[in-house]
């Protein structure tokens, strides 16, 4: 059996975890709203048409804050067609995924659904095909009291009290030539620049998210983000980032060695954020908004089929299988090692789409990828500790791979402290040990582990615990060290608990 080593120390630490890090999001796209998070026609719907089954699953996971309503979609989207009375709501092309929107679900009653899963809301404002005086009108509808022309509408419409929506996104993906009203960096830059100056001064107290790359192999990537952040440093708060991994090939050593790329791709952009505070003499941090991440291919030969201008159609649905709930695992761990500069992160998506949780007709049910985020949200709320692993590693396109991804948090308030660890070698168990002398009187609380002997397995509506979670992990400490045996390709989270 292989062995690491992982190397804590109770004062070297990297920052605590927003808890906005556990994000996710709902874009109309395929089923992610219609048949999603709403369905009046659904035996499971509440009185508002949103599915109870879904909120039950959401509201377990924690989520604290949901991107709408794009994604691609908010590039071409009017936001008042989806606000007043649902009779009056126009039916349009959505250009960004070829289908028709009913806007029988807008602004309002994404609101009221995300006060009901207990989430803020992460609102982002079209810079796609509007600009300036649009994205003024949606804050002002928003976040005013009242006495305005779009305050006093939304009052109109039902709403007497603002949404109070705290945190923005200036337009999606803006450097993809996919995207539409796509722009150079400097366009998108002042625009972005000009947008954000208008609504700080409506609200001051919100925080505004510029677009970074769409992802780390954009021909641009790196001067974009430059470029943006040298026009808009002073007017905004966060700078985003997307990636999205697949394994199309099943080369699963590879696929696994995707977080190496990932942490270099979080301290690439860190480092330019950091070049341009430099270069403005500037006390001011930029940090890192990571809202959309997960792994996505398996959906996309079906995609082709899908008739162009259907209405909600089962797209982007893909069905994780445990070999994606290990990558999912160490996306989340490369993640709260970052802690310090990434403080928001949006699992894409949350319901049916790329998502942790499907629905059909029948109920609910939680995919693979569903319990590492689970557990990262529910424990990984703390103090993330500079966690040193030394894992033996392996060749993989990405150079050397260790095969443990590890991270430790220290929850003060619960006592407790918790390693997450994932496993990459799929043959051999890994035995890993740590020194925790500095950690007098903790105890081994449980060892959950996420493991099966099939990495293509899948959960499905019929057989929906096919892969979940079991206690029972081979973790001990002995005269202070702590020992523990990782299956192969198992996602493991080691709860330590002081005793009194």
């Amino acid at each position: 059996m292989k062995h690491t080593q992982i190397i804590i120390d109770k004062d070297y630490l990297i920052g605590d975890t927003d808890p906005r890090l556990f994000g996710s999001f709902i874009e109309h796209l395929g089923r992610a709203v219609y048949e999603g998070i709403y369905q009046p026609e659904s035996p499971f719907a509440d009185e508002q048409g949103f599915r109870k089954d879904t909120l039950d699953l959401v509201k377990e996971l924690k989520v604290p804050i949901v991107r709408y309503p794009g994604g691609n979609f908010v590039s071409g989207y009017r936001w008042e067609d989806g606000v007043g009375p649902k009779e009056l709501r126009p039916k349009r092309p959505d250009l960004a995924w070829r289908v028709t929107e009913t806007n029988q679900f807008g602004l309002n009653e994404f609101a009221d659904w995300a006060k009901k899963a207990g989430s803020d809301v992460l609102m982002a404002v079209n810079l796609g095909t509007r600009g300036i005086m649009e994205a003024k009108d949606l804050l002002e509808y928003c976040n005013l009291e009242g006495g305005t022309e779009m305050s006093d509408l939304r009052r109109s419409h039902g709403y007497e009290k603002p949404h109070g929506i705290k945190t923005w996104c200036l337009g999606n993906e803006m450097d993809g030539p996919w995207q539409i009203g796509h722009k150079s960096a400097q366009e998108y830059a002042r625009l972005a620049n000009e947008t954000a100056k208008v609504m700080k001064t409506l609200d001051p107290t919100i925080e505004l998210v510029a677009c970074g790359s769409s992802n780390s192999q954009m021909p641009t990537f790196g001067d974009w983000e430059r470029i943006v952040l040298e026009e808009c440093f002073d007017s905004v708060d966060y700078i985003s980032m997307h990636q999205y991994y697949g394994n199309p090939e099943g080369k699963t050593a590879d696929f696994l060695a995707s977080s190496v790329d990932m942490d270099r791709f979080i301290r690439s952009v860190e480092a330019v954020c950091d070049h341009v505070q430099s270069k403005k003499h500037s006390s001011k941090q930029i940090r890192i908004s990571f809202d959309e991440w997960n792994v996505w291919y398996h959906s996309n030969e079906a995609d082709k089929l899908i008739e162009p201008w259907s209405i909600h159609p089962h797209q982007l649905e893909d069905i994780y299988n445990m070999e994606d709930a290990l990558l999912v695992g160490s996306m989340l761990i490369t993640l709260l090692r970052h802690a310090d500069r990434v403080g928001i992160a949006c699992l894409a998506q949350l319901v049916n789409v790329i998502a942790p949780i499907m629905t059909t007709d029948e109920g609910a049910f939680r995919q693979t990828i569903f319990y590492p985020f689970l557990h990262a949200s529910t424990f990984g709320r703390g103090t993330v500790l500079h966690t040193l692993v030394k894992s033996p590693v392996y060749d993989s396109v990405y150079g050397d791979a260790p095969y443990v991804d590890c991270v430790g948090v220290i929850r003060e308030e619960q006592e407790e402290l918790v390693f997450f660890a994932v496993n990459k070698d799929t043959k051999e168990g890994m035995e890993v040990t740590c020194d925790l002398r500095q950690f007098s009187g903790y105890q081994v609380e449980e060892h959950i582990v996420l493991h099966d002997d099939d990495l293509l397995a899948v959960n499905t509506m019929d057989h929906p615990g096919r892969v979940q979670p079991v206690t029972g992990g081979e973790s001990v400490i002995e005269k202070g060290i702590l020992t523990a045996r990782l299956l192969p390709a198992s996602w493991n989270v080691i709860r330590l608990k002081r005793m009194p």
